[in-house]
C-alpha cells in the first residue's frame, strides 16, 4: 500500500489530530463550557463589586463630574438619631445664655420654627455659661451633634457662637459632613431668630440656598482596572490547565509515544493543539467582550471593539503557548493543577505590583521592563490600566483601533502603548510555542530519550533523509554520552554461532536482503547507587558512565577512584574529620547485555524470558522509545540510534505495545481513523481499511463504543489491528493477546500467522503454547542475555529433560484421577514399572489408575528403539492401551533456562531461598539450584551425606519460587564431599550439585 510523506502527510495527520481534540473537547463537555463561559462568572462578580463600590460612594460628588450643582434650600436642623454616630438619649441641640429671658424667647422660636418638625423641649438642653456646655460634653460625649452660645451685650446688640464636631465620617457607603448636616442649619436658625428678635417682626424670613462649586469627578474608581486583571487572569486559567493537563496525560499514558511511534510528525501533534485552542480562545474573548457589553461597562463600551477583543485574545493565546513549553518539563498530570494554581498565585502578586506603576514608568530603566513584560499577566494588567483610565469618565473618549499606536487618554507618562502590548503579546507568544517545540527534543522523557542541543542545524532532520548513519543526528541519553561496551562471549553454542554471523556481516559490510532486522551489540544498562555510610550521602552514578564491576580492570580502577573520591569529600564535611567506607562501587544494572541477532523476514520470531528479562526494553530500543547503552540495530538499514533513521523506522513498523494505549473517551473505530490518517494511508480508503481492522479482530459490533467500556481483552485485541494497519514491514507485538479468552486468542492467532507473509514479526509472550504455535524461531532471554535460540524442536532436544512416555491401561477411565493418587496394586502397574527401571533406569514421575508418565534423559535415546519395540510386543502382557511419545515441552524449556540463569545471579549475588525438610532442617538454597546436598548430615549409612532435588516455580512476578522437593536420598559416591560441620545446625546452607555429576553416575 503506497502510504503519503512529506506535505500531504503532514496536513492528514493534523486534520486527524484537530478531530481528535475536537472529540475529546465535545466528551468532556464540563471542562469545554468552563474554558467557554467562565467569563461570564467572573465578569458577574466585576459587576457586583462595581455595583457595590458605586452604592457605597452615592452620597458623594467626588467620584463624578458636577456641572449644575443641586441649591439646598431652608435647611432644617436635623433630629438628633440622623448623626451616624450618637449615644441615646440624645438631644438636638445644647445652648447656653438661659439667664436672659430674651435668649430663652430666641431658642423657643428656634425649637417652634424648625422647618418641616417642631422641636420638643426634651431635645434641647440648656445651661447657664459656655464653660458648663464644655463640662457636659466633655463628661457625657456623644449626645449632642452642636450647641449655640449667646450673649445678649444690650438692647439692640446679640452675639452668638456655633460649636460643632467638623470631622466628616462615613458609615455604609455614605459620608456625614457635619458642616452642612448641622452647622449651617443651627448657623440660619439663630441668626433668623436673632433678626426677628431685634427688629420685632416674628414674620422676618429670607432665602438661603447653598450649593457646591460644579468640578469634574476628583477621584476614579474602575472594578474593571481594580479586580478585572486577577479575573482575567483567572479566566485564562481555566484553559490554562486544561491545556497543560491534556498534554502532559498524553504522555504519562504514552498516548503520544504510541502516535509517534505509528509515525506522527511533531509539527503535526503541535500545530493540531495550537489550533483547536486558537479556536477555544477565540471564541472566548469573544465572550468575554459580550458579556462586559451586556453587564453595560464603560471600559468595553467607550472602547474600540476591536482593540479589547485583540487584547484578550493574544493574552490567552500567550498563555496557552506558554501552557505548551511548560509541559515539557512535567511529568504527571496530577501536577498539573499545582503548576497552574502557582502561576495563578506568581501572577496575582505580579499585577498587584503592576496596577502601583512598576515598571512602566520614567522611574525605572527599559531593561527592567523587558523583565517583566515577558511575563504574560504583568502585559494584562497594564493593558487594563491604560484601558481604565482612558474611559474613567464619561468625557474620556476610550481608545480606538486607529489610535491604539498613541498615548492613551489619561496616561501623563506614555512608556507603553496598547500597540506595544500587542507586539509583546505577540513575539512572547511565538517565543513560548518555539521553546516548546525545542524543550520537547532535548528534554529527556521517561525513558531518557533526547535529541542533540543542536539538532536543527543537521541537515537530515530537515530533508528526512539518510538514518543509516549513527552520526546522522543521533538520540542521546539523558546525561553524557555512551562508553562502548565491551563483547560478552555466550555460553550457548546456538547463541555463540548466531552472534558470529552477525559480526561477520557487519564486518564485511554483507547486507542480507532477507535480513529484516539486525541486532549489533544491542545493549542497555541502568546505573546504580551508592550509601557513604555514616556520612548519610548518596550518590547516582552519571547514566551509562561505568560498566559494573566484573567490567576490565581499567574502570575497575576508574570506580575505585570514583570511591576514594568521595570519601575524601565526605572526610573534608565531616566535624570530626571520621568517615566510614562507601558501599561497593557503583554497579550498573543491565537490561540488555550486548545482542547479536537476526530477525529474518517472513518469519515470526518469538522472544521469551520471565519478567525482567530485557524484552520490553528491547522491544522500546527498536522503536526508539528507550536509548542505547552500547551497540546497535538496524532495522531495513535504518539505525535506531539516528533520529533520522528513527523517523524512517516508524514509517514502515506497526507496534502493539505491553500496555493498551488508548484514549476512553474515543471509540474503536475513531482510534484506528485516527492511526490510519497518522500512518498516512489514502484519505479514500481509511474508513474501509478500518472497518476491515475492525472485522479482523471481531470488534464490529463495539466499534462505536467508547474504549473506555471495552474489556481488557478488547482492548487487546485493538491493540493489535492498530498494529497491523498500514500493511507495516514490521510488526512487533509485545505479549498481544493478554486478556483474551480462549476463542478469541485462536482468533487473533489466525490473524497473526497470516500476517508473516511479506513482513517480519517479533512476538513476545508468557505463553508457551502461543509461541509454541505461531514462532518460526524462538530466542529466550534471562536478565538481559540471550541464553538459546533456535526452532521450538531443536530448544526442546537441547535443553528440555527429555523424552515424555505415556503409557495409558485397558479398562481405565481418564479425567476421574488425579497425579499421584496412590496407585493401585496391579499386576501390570508394578511389571510396567519394573520394565522401565530395568531397561532405561527410570521411575515415574506421574502414577494413577488410569496411566503411568515417565521422564526419558536425552542420554537414554540410544536404547528408545529397541525398547519400545519390545514394550508394542508386550502391550497385551502389560495391559497397556495405548502408548504416546514426545519431547518435553517448552514450558519445561523455559523453566530450565529461567532456573540456570537465576541460579548464576544467585550464585553471584548470594541470592537464598529457605526450604524445610521433613527431618526439620531449614537449608539455605541458592535460586534454581536442582539438586542440593544438605552438610551436617554425614553417617555411616550415608557417609556423604543426603541430597534433595528441588522443584521450582514462578511466581506471579515471573521469579522462581519453591515448588517442592524429593525425599532426602544419598549423595553418589561420585561427587565430592561437602564440607562437613563442627555440630548439626537447624539452619544449614545447602551445596549445588551439578546435575550432569548425578547424571553421570546413573549412568555408572
Amino acid at each position: 500500500m503506497d502510504l503519503q510523506r512529506g506535505l500531504p502527510l503532514l496536513i492528514q495527520q493534523f486534520r486527524a489530530l484537530f478531530k481528535k481534540n475536537f472529540l475529546l473537547s465535545w466528551r468532556n463537555k464540563r471542562a469545554t463550557f468552563l474554558q467557554l463561559f467562565s467569563s461570564l462568572f467572573f465578569i458577574f462578580l466585576i459587576f457586583c463589586i462595581d455595583k457595590a463600590i458605586q452604592s457605597r460612594i452615592a452620597s458623594s460628588t467626588s467620584f463624578e463630574n458636577v456641572f449644575d450643582p443641586k441649591p439646598l434650600v431652608s435647611l432644617p436642623i436635623p433630629p438628633c438619631e440622623d448623626k451616624f454616630y450618637v449615644k441615646l438619649p440624645c438631644f438636638d441641640f445644647a445652648w447656653s445664655g438661659n439667664g436672659s429671658i430674651r435668649i430663652q424667647s430666641i431658642v423657643n422660636r428656634i425649637m417652634a420654627n424648625n422647618p418641616g418638625r417642631p422641636i420638643h423641649s426634651s431635645k434641647v438642653i440648656s445651661f447657664s455659661t459656655r464653660d458648663e456646655v464644655d463640662a457636659w460634653l466633655y463628661s457625657d460625649p456623644m449626645r449632642c451633634p452642636g450647641a449655640l452660645h449667646f450673649v445678649e451685650t444690650n438692647a439692640t446688640v446679640i452675639s452668638y457662637g456655633l460649636q460643632t464636631n467638623s470631622t466628616s465620617v462615613v458609615r455604609r457607603g455614605h459620608y456625614e459632613d457635619p458642616t452642612f448636616k448641622f452647622q449651617i442649619p443651627l448657623q440660619i436658625a439663630a441668626e433668623r431668630e436673632i433678626a426677628r428678635s431685634l427688629i420685632g417682626d416674628p414674620n422676618f424670613n429670607w432665602d438661603v440656598r447653598f450649593k457646591e462649586f460644579a468640578h469634574p469627578a476628583v477621584e476614579e474608581f474602575s472594578a474593571v482596572a481594580t479586580v478585572g486583571p486577577t479575573f482575567f487572569l483567572a479566566i485564562a486559567m481555566f484553559g490554562f490547565v486544561f491545556q497543560i493537563s491534556s498534554l502532559i496525560i498524553e504522555k504519562e499514558l504514552k498516548l503520544r509515544q504510541a502516535m509517534t511511534m505509528m509515525g506522527l510528525y511533531d509539527s503535526a501533534y503541535w500545530l493540531s493543539w495550537l489550533t483547536w485552542e486558537g479556536i477555544i480562545t477565540l471564541i472566548s474573548s469573544l465572550f468575554i467582550v459580550l458579556f462586559g457589553m451586556m453587564f453595560q461597562f464603560d471600559f468595553f463600551l467607550n472602547n474600540s471593539f476591536l482593540v479589547v477583543f485583540l487584547l484578550f485574545f493574544l493574552f490567552q493565546l500567550n498563555m496557552i503557548g506558554f501552557a505548551f513549553m511548560l509541559s515539557t518539563f512535567i511529568s504527571k498530570s496530577s501536577s498539573s493543577t499545582t503548576v497552574g494554581f502557582s502561576i495563578f498565585i506568581v501572577g496575582f502578586l505580579t499585577q498587584l505590583v503592576t496596577v502601583f506603576g512598576f515598571p512602566y514608568s520614567d522611574n525605572f530603566a527599559d531593561f527592567y521592563r523587558i523583565i517583566w513584560s515577558l511575563f504574560p499577566p504583568n502585559l494584562l494588567a497594564e493593558a487594563l490600566t491604560l484601558l481604565s483610565d482612558a474611559t474613567s469618565t464619561s468625557q474620556d473618549p476610550g481608545i480606538s483601533w486607529s489610535r491604539r499606536a498613541d498615548c492613551a487618554p489619561n496616561d501623563l507618562e506614555c512608556v507603553i502603548t496598547i500597540n506595544d502590548i500587542y507586539i509583546w503579546l505577540t513575539s512572547t507568544f511565538f517565543l513560548w510555542f518555539l521553546l516548546a517545540i525545542y524543550f520537547d527534543n532535548v528534554n529527556p522523557n521517561s525513558s531518557g530519550v533526547r535529541k542533540s542541543l543542536l539538532y536543527f542545524l543537521k541537515p537530515g532532520y530537515w530533508t528526512g533523509r539518510g538514518g543509516n548513519k549513527v552520526e546522522e543526528g543521533g538520540i542521546c541519553s539523558c546525561i553524557g554520552s555512551n562508553p562502548s561496551l565491551e563483547d560478552i562471549t555466550p555460553d550457548d553454542e546456538d547463541v555463540l554461532e548466531e552472534a558470529n554471523i552477525v559480526k561477520e556481516q557487519r564486518k564485511e559490510g554483507v547486507a542480507d536482503p532477507n535480513i529484516a532486522v539486525q541486532l549489533c551489540g544491542l545493549a542497555k544498562t541502568y546505573p546504580g547507587t551508592t550509601n557513604i555510610g555514616c556520612c548519610k550521602c548518596k550518590k547516582t552514578s552519571p547514566y551509562h558512565a561505568i560498566k559494573s564491576a566484573r567490567g576490565p580492570s581499567l574502570k575497575r580502577k576508574l570506580v575505585e577512584w570514583e570511591t576514594l573520591l568521595f570519601v575524601f569529600h565526605a572526610f573534608l564535611r565531616s566535624p570530626n574529620n571520621q568517615v566510614c567506607m562507601p558501599s561497593p562501587p557503583f554497579e550498573n544494572s543491565y537490561a540488555i547485555e550486548g545482542l547479536w541477532v537476526n530477525f529474518p523476514k517472513n518469519q515470526l520470531f518469538c522472544l521469551l524470558g520471565p519478567n525482567g528479562a530485557g524484552k520490553t526494553t528491547t522491544i522500546n530500543c527498536l522503536t526508539g522509545i528507550t536509548p542505547v547503552t552500547g551497540g546497535d540495530a538496524l532495522v531495513y538499514g535504518y539505525s535506531i540510534r539516528s533520529s533520522v533513521g528513527m523517523s524512517n523506522i516508524r514509517r514502515i513498523i506497526g507496534v502493539c505495545p505491553q500496555f493498551d494505549i488508548l484514549w476512553d473517551a474515543l471509540s474503536g473505530r475513531e482510534h484506528l481513523e485516527l492511526f490510519c490518517s497518522i500512518k498516512g494511508l489514502p484519505p479514500s480508503s481509511i474508513k474501509s481499511v478500518a472497518q476491515k481492522s475492525l472485522e479482523e479482530v471481531k470488534l464490529t459490533q463495539a466499534a462505536k463504543m467508547r474504549a473506555g467500556s471495552y474489556s481488557g481483552g478488547m482492548k487487546r485485541r485493538l491493540s493489535v489491528a492498530i498494529a497491523l494497519i498500514g500493511d507495516p514491514q514490521l510488526v512487533i507485538l509485545d505479549e498481544p493477546t493478554t486478556g483474551m479468552d480462549p476463542i478469541t486468542r485462536r482468533h487473533v492467532w489466525d490473524i497473526i500467522e497470516d500476517a508473516k507473509r511479506g513482513r517480519a514479526i517479533i512476538l513476545t509472550t508468557h505463553s508457551m503454547e502461543e509461541a509454541d504455535i505461531l514462532s518460526d524461531r524462538i530466542a529466550i532471554m534471562a536478565k538481559g542475555r540471550l541464553r538459546c535460540i533456535g526452532t521450538s524442536i531443536r530448544l526442546k532436544s537441547r535443553f528440555g529433560t527429555g523424552f515424555i512416555a505415556h503409557v495409558s491401561f485397558i479398562g481405565s477411565t481418564n479425567g476421574n484421577t488425579h497425579p499421584n493418587d496412590n496407585a493401585v496394586d496391579l499386576p501390570y502397574h508394578e511389571a510396567v514399572k519394573q520394565f522401565f527401571k530395568h531397561h532405561l533406569d527410570v521411575v515415574p514421575k506421574e502414577e494413577n489408575k488410569a496411566f503411568l508418565t515417565f521422564v526419558i534423559p536425552h542420554d537414554r535415546e540410544a536404547r528408545l528403539t529397541k525398547f519400545f519395540g519390545e514394550l508394542q510386543d508386550r502391550e497385551a502382557e502389560f495391559g497397556i492401551a495405548d502408548i504416546q511419545m514426545g519431547l518435553t515441552t517448552l514450558e519445561e524449556v523455559f523453566l530450565n533456562i529461567a532456573k540456570k540463569a537465576e541460579l548464576e545471579t544467585a550464585t553471584a549475588e548470594g541470592s537464598m531461598e529457605s526450604l524445610t525438610l521433613e527431618s526439620g532442617i531449614v537449608v539455605q538454597v541458592p535460586v534454581g539450584a536442582r539438586f542440593v546436598g544438605i552438610p551436617g548430615t554425614e553417617s555411616e549409612e550415608n557417609p556423604r551425606g543426603v541430597m534433595v532435588e528441588v522443584q521450582w516455580e514462578q511466581d506471579d512476578t515471573g521469579s522462581l519460587c519453591i515448588s517442592g522437593h524429593s525425599t532426602e536420598t544419598p549423595v553418589p559416591p561420585s561427587i565430592p564431599r561437602m564440607p562437613s560441620l563442627r555440630r548439626r545446625s537447624k539452619r544449614v546452607k545447602g551445596v549445588v550439585i551439578d546435575p550432569n555429576e548425578i547424571a553421570s553416575n546413573g549412568d555408572r
